[in-house]
């Protein structure tokens, strides 16, 4: 009886030690993006990747096209804030306009020929 008992636990000693040791790839939890209309203007949220100031000025360059109110590009949370008139331009340009600069976003890939073009410092880990 005891070497059942002496069994049962080294097995159970071996199987926690193998669990504790496992590793888990953990995928990065991205923000869904979040979209609020009132009276024709949509402010939407989502992310962007980028790195910098130099990022943030591409970024928010390419929505300076007719509909667009505002963005703010946070480089720290790498989160776009946009204000934008529904009735002239959609979330799903203002995604692509982002996307043909280099820039990947929840939607879409950045442009491969535009991201090998941007600096250095702006070339971010590609997901």
């Amino acid at each position: 009886m005891k070497k059942i008992t002496l069994i049962f636990s080294i097995l159970g000693l071996t199987l926690i030690s193998l669990n504790s040791c496992s590793t888990t790839e953990t995928k990065e939890k991205i923000p869904a993006t979040k979209t609020v209309v009132e009276n024709g203007i949509a402010t939407s949220t989502f992310k962007v990747w980028g790195n910098c100031d130099m990022c943030k000025e591409t970024i928010e360059n390419s929505l300076k096209v007719e509909g667009v109110q505002k963005a703010d590009w946070n480089s720290d949370t790498k989160l776009m804030k946009i204000s934008y008139e529904t009735s002239k331009i959609s979330l799903d340009q203002i995604e692509k306009n982002i996307a043909s600069v280099g820039y990947d976003n929840v939607k879409y890939k950045g442009d491969d020929e535009a991201y090998s073009a941007l600096h250095e410092c702006c070339q971010y880990e590609r997901k």
